[in-house]
């Protein structure tokens, strides 16, 4: 797997399975271990969907590691993280998740998360205000949201029949054409931006043995649920960023969604001609919006 020079990968262990993420070399960054230990801990959580891994925040975690102890995991069924055969469930995720922060941050840590991973963590922080100083939310979006049921779409039910859902993955999703169709399609506003090396971080991924059952969980919208039926309840100082061209989740449900709860999501950013995953697309741009925002979580 890609990792950015001056990480290293560790492991944890969950109930859901043995997680790997990504942490910054002190001698690097920061001299020695012990500059580490008065450091707040910065977590980057990826998304969902095809290949995905914490990859999908190597562009922008790196520009954090001096001054900040970051945390960089593989969720498990994706990445480097151990792919257990099961159909996967929302309570998986909610209860890996919370044990990984549980082990590895001390104290609460600031969390960046992605889309529908994004969404799961308010719902952790809602179950565990103990765990979380703040987020920093990427198009957070349950996909099922305001009474919409992704379930029932053609691409969920197609999913979810039988021998043609291993077919999907292994002829349409887990190949080089497929990958880079899947960020054109629902990732990127602007297909010029897709490197090579992107595409190959997902393809190994979504290379990686058992990584089908994950995927298609989400495929078939296993993993999905109405944010907006737990949103009120966030208390957590939170900001949304939202690519203007994602297509997967338009920014008209992040600002419904935003709008139900003012006082804990107290900045919303739309980011004019990017799609859902700004942090690959534009990181530069998603660093200077993290940094605006960190000191205004406080």
């Amino acid at each position: 797997m890609f990792k950015p020079l001056g990480f290293e990968q560790n492991f944890a262990i969950t109930s859901l399975g043995k997680m790997a993420y990504y942490t910054a070399r002190s001698s690097l960054w920061h001299g020695d271990s012990a500059a580490t230990r008065n450091l707040e801990t910065l977590v980057f959580l990826h998304g969902f969907g095809g290949g995905s891994s914490a990859y999908e925040w190597s562009k922008v975690y790196p520009a954090f590691a001096a001054e900040y102890r970051i945390i960089a995991p593989d969720l498990v069924g994706w990445g480097n993280s151990e792919h257990p055969i099961r159909n996967y469930k929302v309570e998986d995720y909610l209860q890996s998740i919370t044990e990984f922060l549980q082990q590895v941050c001390e104290g609460k840590a600031i969390i960046v998360a992605s889309s529908l991973t994004a969404a799961l963590v308010i719902r952790v922080a809602i179950a565990n205000p103990e765990l979380c100083k703040s987020l920093i939310l990427m198009a957070p979006a349950g996909i099922s949201d305001f009474g919409e049921d992704y379930s029932r779409s053609f691409f969920a039910q197609l999913a979810s029949t039988p021998v043609i859902d291993n077919f999907l993955y292994n002829a349409g999703i887990a190949t080089r054409s497929g990958i880079r169709n899947f960020l054109v399609q629902r990732q990127f506003a602007q297909p010029n931006r897709i490197s090579d090396e992107m595409v190959e971080a997902y393809l190994q991924s979504a290379k990686q043995e058992n990584a089908e059952y994950a995927a298609l969980s989400f495929v078939r919208g296993d993993l999905c649920f109405d944010l907006s039926t737990y949103i009120n309840k966030l208390e957590t100082p939170s900001a949304i960023i939202w690519g203007q061209k994602s297509q997967f989740t338009k920014p008209e449900i992040g600002q419904r969604l935003a709008q139900m709860n003012p006082q804990a999501i107290r900045f919303f950013q739309e980011i004019k001609g990017v799609g859902l995953t700004p942090q690959l697309e534009l990181p530069a741009v998603t660093i200077g919006l993290i940094r605006k925002f960190l000191p205004l979580l406080e």
